[in-house]
């Protein structure tokens, strides 16, 4: 069992592995053992090493957000006046539990938080704002951008090879 993260060297065998499973996920364990060239029992235990290594930390089905009818894909910029732990777990425990929000940073310059965010139309966006966001104690100022459109949208990591 693979103790940390540092105890862990990828191998060009573990970064195809890990290559192959970003893009295609539902494959069996044959067939990726087939794609890599590796027994069926020697790609189960890469991967299982991957998982318990924390290098694969889940799977995961990514949908269609036009054909569900979100059509309002928004990068929402949040100001806080108090940056106190309390504040911020508060804001930060709040935000995780809104389904609306796809992912939360913590940034740096003008604005403390870039929320990007998912809706069905313009009204769910007003309602989200006014009910949701203006409604959190120490939110002061909010700036929405929304998307026109995505020009790259990845959830797959660059993995390369390392230079021999």
């Amino acid at each position: 069992m693979v103790k940390s993260l540092v105890d862990y060297k990828l191998d060009d065998t573990d970064r195809g592995l890990l290559e192959l499973l970003q893009q295609e996920a539902h494959l069996s364990n044959v067939d990726l053992a087939r794609r890599i060239n590796l027994s069926p029992p020697a790609t189960h235990a890469r991967v299982k090493r991957l998982e318990e290594a924390g290098i694969i930390e889940r799977y995961v089905t990514i949908l269609n957000k036009d054909r569900l009818g979100f059509d309002l894909l928004c990068f929402i910029y949040v100001g806080m006046n108090a940056h106190q732990r309390k504040h911020i777990d508060f804001f930060q425990d709040k935000v995780v539990r809104m389904p609306e929000v796809l992912e939360c940073h913590h940034v740096t310059g003008k604005y403390d938080y870039i929320l990007k965010v998912l809706l069905k139309n313009s009204h769910d966006l007003k309602t989200f704002i006014v009910e949701n966001l203006s409604a959190l104690p120490s939110v002061t100022r909010i700036q929405t951008s929304v998307s026109y459109g995505e020009v790259k949208s990845s959830t797959a990591l660059p993995i390369q090879k390392e230079d021999s």
